[in-house]
């Protein structure tokens, strides 16, 4: 309902994945992003959202993916969040940008060895000759026992939505849809018909 969802919707989205995690939905946090180029071709993949600011969601990745290649090009994409359990969707569409280094060496310094290897051996989305010429570099990665430094090509990602919509799935199909979209200094918060 309209009065269950804070003004604020970053409130409201941390509330809801949140309650996505205490009911044990896996992956709780993975949600869809997509992007395109300059000539309007558009991709999508499942990333992880790792952080949740006042005015923007942070994402990790390889800068050097396609979806690094397209984010410089366009900064504009859009996110969705789907737990089926709940019958719950929420849309965001807004701007990124890269996070900056202090942000993205403090998230990796935090990460399990085994995952800051792995980003070290992979440059994501290259064509490779082989999976053990890759398993062979991130063994010689885990072996050495000296601390893992970030990749240059490796960090966050920034979101600063400018709409978000919250979808909750009701009897009938009389589905509720609230909607926010940004204002200068505040956000307008509505209803939407299902």
């Amino acid at each position: 309902h309209k009065n269950d969802l804070d003004k604020n919707p970053f409130i409201s989205l941390n509330q809801w994945v949140n309650e996505a995690k205490d009911s044990g939905i896996e992956d709780y946090n993975a949600f869809h992003l997509s992007s395109s180029d300059l000539k309007g071709n558009v991709s999508g993949r499942i990333v992880l959202l790792k952080l949740i600011e006042s005015d923007k969601i942070i994402f990790f990745t390889d800068y050097s993916s396609r979806k690094g290649e397209q984010i410089n090009e366009n900064p504009k994409v859009a996110a969705t969040f789907y737990w089926g359990p709940m019958e719950r969707q929420i849309r965001i569409e807004g701007t990124i940008e890269k996070s900056t280094d202090m942000i993205n060496n403090q998230y990796f310094s935090q990460r399990p060895r085994e995952s800051q290897a792995a980003a070290i051996a992979s440059n994501q989305s290259k064509e490779i000759e082989n999976r053990d010429l890759l398993e062979s570099k991130y063994q010689e990665i885990i072996n050495d026992n000296n601390e893992l430094k970030r990749p240059n090509n490796w960090g966050g990602y920034e979101i600063s939505p400018k709409y978000f919509e919250f979808w909750q799935g009701r009897p009938n199909r009389l589905n509720d849809r609230i909607a926010y979209k940004k204002l200068e200094n505040s956000w307008n918060k509505f209803r939407l018909a299902p």
